[in-house]
């Protein structure tokens, strides 16, 4: 059945979004929120101010690196509690971030010394590494592996999805991405992604 959606790069005729802005999620509290964003993972803590729906609650807006933004309301009475979430239809599964292979050991380390284990995946079209934030929520770490164009990232996912169901297989695998390179003559060029498990498995 989902295969019968199509899959494409092209941007509907009406459609009129420009780009990703921000995702805001209930957060605990500032000092856990800053403690996992900024100090474990590095994001710059950009704005600090009242959710001006609700004043007595704190919005934090991070930045993920590249501009985009992911906030949080936090207010100083919620306990953080890292048991794993069971999200439920429209709530959030889990984050994901991008970065480099080459930050894959230092990412490993801050985990350790910060106390969160992580598992990690070859997926195919990238390297994911997972751990969970403080309040149980899935964050992916998600390293490409090979070097795609930002403005053509769309178009490269498409085509490589289009390569795996020619292929037959179940995901997007590393030679239907160099198959979408070459066909949209980019350069292949392999980031160095880690080994690790294929496919599926335990977040």
């Amino acid at each position: 059945m989902a295969d019968e959606t199509p899959v494409t790069a092209d941007t509907p005729p009406d459609g009129f979004v420009v780009g990703h802005d921000h995702v805001t999620l209930v957060g605990s509290n500032e000092a856990d929120t800053v403690a996992f964003y900024r100090d474990v993972l590095g994001l710059s803590l950009v704005t600090r101010q009242p959710n001006l729906d609700r004043p007595e609650v704190t919005h934090l807006f991070f930045d993920a690196g590249d501009g985009r933004l992911i906030t949080f309301f936090v207010d100083e009475s919620r306990d953080s509690d890292a048991e794993p979430q069971d999200p439920g239809v429209g709530t959030v599964h889990h984050v994901a971030f991008r970065v480099t292979t080459a930050e894959i050991p230092e990412i490993r380390d801050r985990l350790r010394e910060a106390g969160h284990e992580f598992s990690e995946f070859d997926r195919g079209a990238f390297h994911a590494l997972y751990t969970r934030d403080h309040n149980g929520l899935t964050i992916e770490l998600a390293a490409d592996a090979y070097e795609i164009p930002d403005e053509r990232r769309g178009e490269v996912l498409a085509t490589a999805h289009g390569a795996r169901v020619d292929d037959g297989a179940t995901h997007v695998q590393r030679e239907h991405v160099e198959a979408a390179l070459e066909e949209l003559g980019l350069p292949v060029v392999e980031t160095g992604a880690p080994d690790a498990p294929h496919g599926t498995g335990d977040l």
